[in-house]
């Protein structure tokens, strides 16, 4: 005789027990949420206080000298501490030639030391070379203004200040750039160590960005039958666009700032360069030169220039974000 034996599903609900321990787990971790942004907005926040306060402190110790000359203090070209008669000019122009002189030095050679790390560098000589690259940009400043000083300098000034002095100082047009007395030191010998400084900046940035691009695209170029160098100008750059410009006002700010390397070799002049070869000065060489001994009007005009170089950085580095934004438009992104 068969009997039929119903059968019973347990439930699946989970007791009291159960639903509490979801609920304080859920609880806690948005808590932890919720202190995790909260924090890390406190820490950008911070950022922009502490911008702030640079901007601000600057300007009030920058006032009396705006005060006294007005917009005149960027082309003012007279600085005479006994008489108290400060002008911008000669730092300014100093700042920018040399500046201009390192990029025009250091983006070429830096955009072919990340070309052949990622392209047509053997594996074996890779990695040893990007750390050698890698190790130029941990060296202090004031290392690479010493061997400007010592034995930089003088190499300079007798292989190659005189021979381009013999060869091109008497030609039309050109030949102002190359007077002056040959000492090794000067705005374009300022130029070629900050060149040196900011190379390595610039090369591992280009080729860090140069690595991410995908190896699909590279094989699929190279498929198609182009060379290296179309693969790289078709290819790599439009895909690495941003993270070059990145690389080269990453190099354009260290130029711009930089102190001691600059104080070193740039001559320390007060005067308007006449030619590559004349002595001159920046913005950050005179704030390291004069300002532990300012006082007065004086520390004042050095806040000045402070304000101004903070500001100059501020332009290009918003005129490279321009470049960006022209160029995405451009391309329809």
């Amino acid at each position: 005789m068969n009997v039929d034996i119903p059968m019973t599903h347990p439930t699946e609900a989970p007791d009291a027990a159960d639903a509490s321990r979801v609920t304080a787990i859920a609880r806690r971790q948005r808590l932890q949420d919720v202190v995790f942004h909260r924090l890390t907005q406190a820490f950008s926040l911070l950022v922009l206080l502490a911008l702030l306060g640079i901007i601000v402190s600057l300007f009030i110790n920058a006032w009396p000298a705006f005060q006294k000359f007005g917009i005149r203090f960027l082309w003012y070209v007279e600085w005479d501490i006994v008489n108290e008669e400060f002008g911008a000019a000669i730092a300014i122009v100093g700042t920018l030639i040399s500046a201009g002189i390192a990029l025009l030095l250091a983006v070429p050679l830096a955009f072919g030391i990340a070309l052949f790390l990622t392209e047509t560098c053997p594996l074996w000589l890779r990695r040893p070379l990007g750390t050698a690259v890698e190790l130029l940009a941990a060296v202090p400043s004031i290392i690479y203004g010493m061997f400007g000083l010592f034995v930089f300098a003088p190499l300079f000034a007798d292989y190659v200040q005189v021979p381009l002095q013999s060869l091109l100082g008497g030609m039309p047009l050109i030949g102002w750039l190359f007077g002056g007395a040959p000492t090794g030191l000067g705005i374009l010998a300022a130029g070629i160590i900050l060149a040196f400084m900011i190379l390595p900046f610039i090369a591992a940035v280009m080729r860090d960005v140069f690595e991410i691009v995908p190896g699909i695209l590279r094989e699929s170029a190279y498929g198609l039958g182009c060379t290296t160098w179309e693969v790289v100008r078709r290819i790599v750059l439009p895909y690495t666009q941003k993270g070059v410009i990145g690389g080269v006002m990453l190099g354009l700010g260290r130029a711009l700032g930089e102190t001691m390397a600059v104080t070193f070799v740039i001559g320390n002049a007060n005067r308007m360069p006449t030619s590559l070869f004349s002595p001159g000065t920046s913005i950050a060489s005179t704030l390291a030169n004069e300002f532990a001994e300012a006082a007065d009007f004086h520390l004042s005009a050095l806040f000045a220039l402070g304000l101004l170089l903070f500001l100059i950085t501020f332009v290009v580095l918003a005129l490279a974000k321009l470049m960006i934004l022209r160029a995405e438009k451009a391309k329809g992104l």
